[in-house]
């Protein structure tokens, strides 16, 4: 999600590392980086534009903090408004008072709305609802069976008619039926369409004012870059979307749309769409976001899945060592085992804090088990003494763990040399974040 740019803002926040102080100069120049890297990122040109004032505004213009040195004020200071364009704290969820609470589903044909439908309500199942599907799309053909199949997938009731009926009444049967269920969510499905289409528009109007939804969600296609937000803009302009879902943000690099739906259409990201599979569906949280892009991780994000994976374990011990650093390689082979159930190895280490953005694409992709095996072989020739305190590797001891994990020393040097730098990433998140807090800026769970 948002490699590209997170790869290029971390790596020019890194660049003013070491300066004394900051001059005017050097932030014109931070700033005229960032402002190119939010453009090849496909962000909508003017919410770049007023991104980069604000920042060029507050950075010239700031005292530099007593407890900061002058990168980490900059890093505040674009943390802070890209957390102000996307959008601040995220949204809740906005049940209705009485069941079912009805979610209305739009958006473009081809931008995932059928399967984010079965995404969402596997998201719900998960929350302790009973969602059902409602199938309003008419218009493709294959859209009724689709979201059939789906719902069978996630064990969750459909309500279609192939008759002719129109989507109107069969959203209208839909809201019954589900109170008769006593279904406490109802998503609607209504159909996608190629582009603007005034009939469908109309169409997608009658349905809203029929089941009055407390969510109305826009689904986005994360590639389609700045139209959508012009597509944003279009749907909202006709109903009062609650908020987007963007589609796709495991396969696009850019994704700038992210940043440019909420600045230029006040529409709140609510989801991102992650994979294929049903259970591909993440909450959008703008603070984690934002700290992801200038190269801070999400240690959190870890610790959720962590917890997924592990549900009703105590996980308190792996926020601790990697939020403060302290972590060995004991903690490192505990890692790649908790890793193997939360899924691919290389989404996992973009979250790592100065690690997935520093790590090219290119590494990442050849990222698979035989890699981790080779690791866990360099760990497992440690000794017990040496994995608890890596510092004691000398020379020798390199050369003896080399021949006894069937590696090269440059193999076992490589490890050592991104395991202190992980490390050491981690501790100075850990420390900028509490001052942070003390500012009013720190991590909120």
């Amino acid at each position: 999600m948002l490699d590209n740019l997170t790869r290029r803002v971390a790596g020019i926040l890194n660049g003013l590392r070491n300066k004394g102080r900051l001059s005017e100069a050097d932030v014109t120049e931070v700033m005229r980086e960032i402002r190119v890297a939010l453009l090849e990122a496909d962000v909508n040109f003017k919410v770049a534009k007023e991104f980069i004032a604000r920042v060029k505004e507050k950075a010239v213009g700031e005292a530099v903090f007593a407890s900061l040195t002058p990168d980490q004020t900059i890093i505040k200071i674009v943390r802070d408004e890209l957390l102000e364009t996307l959008g601040g704290e995220g949204v809740k969820f906005n049940y209705g008072s009485e069941p079912p609470t009805v979610i209305l589903m739009c958006g473009l044909q081809g931008s995932g709305k059928t399967t984010t439908c079965a995404k969402l309500a596997k998201y719900l199942i998960a929350q302790g609802k009973k969602p059902m599907l409602a199938a309003c799309d008419i218009q493709r053909p294959a859209a009724i069976k689709q979201l059939q199949v789906l719902g069978e997938q996630v064990e969750v009731p459909v309500y279609a008619k192939t008759d002719g009926t129109n989507p109107v009444q069969i959203a209208k049967e839909a809201l019954e039926r589900a109170k008769y269920l006593m279904r406490d969510v109802l998503i609607v499905d209504t159909a996608g369409r190629l582009s603007i289409d005034a009939d469908l528009m109309e169409e997608l109007k009658q349905v809203s004012q029929t089941v009055k939804p407390h969510e109305a969600f826009l689904v986005l296609d994360s590639t389609t870059g700045q139209e959508a937000v012009n597509v944003a803009e279009a749907f909202h302009n006709l109903i009062p979307i609650t908020g987007a879902i963007f589609t796709k943000m495991d396969g696009d690099t850019r994704g700038g749309a992210v940043l440019s739906v909420r600045a230029s259409t006040g529409v709140p990201v609510r989801f991102i769409g992650v994979g294929e599979q049903v259970e591909a569906l993440d909450i959008f949280h703008p603070e984690r976001v934002a700290e992801r892009i200038i190269g801070m991780g999400d240690v959190l994000g870890i610790i959720e899945k962590a917890e997924a994976a592990f549900a009703g374990e105590d996980m308190s011990f792996v926020e601790n060592k990697l939020s403060k650093g302290n972590f060995d390689f004991n903690d490192m082979l505990q890692t790649f085992k908790m890793m193997k159930k939360m899924g691919p190895m290389k989404n996992i280490l973009k979250m790592i804090p100065g690690l997935g953005a520093q790590i090219p694409e290119e590494a990442l992709d050849q990222i698979n088990g035989a890699d981790t095996k080779r690791i866990e072989a360099i760990i497992y020739s440690m000794t017990a003494q040496e994995r608890a305190n890596p510092d004691i590797i000398n020379g020798s001891r390199r050369k003896r763990i080399a021949r006894g994990s069937g590696t090269t020393v440059e193999e076992v040097n490589h490890l050592l040399k991104q395991f202190y730098q992980s490390r050491r990433s981690m501790k100075q998140l850990g420390q900028m974040q509490g001052r942070f807090q003390k500012m009013g800026g720190g991590r909120r769970r």
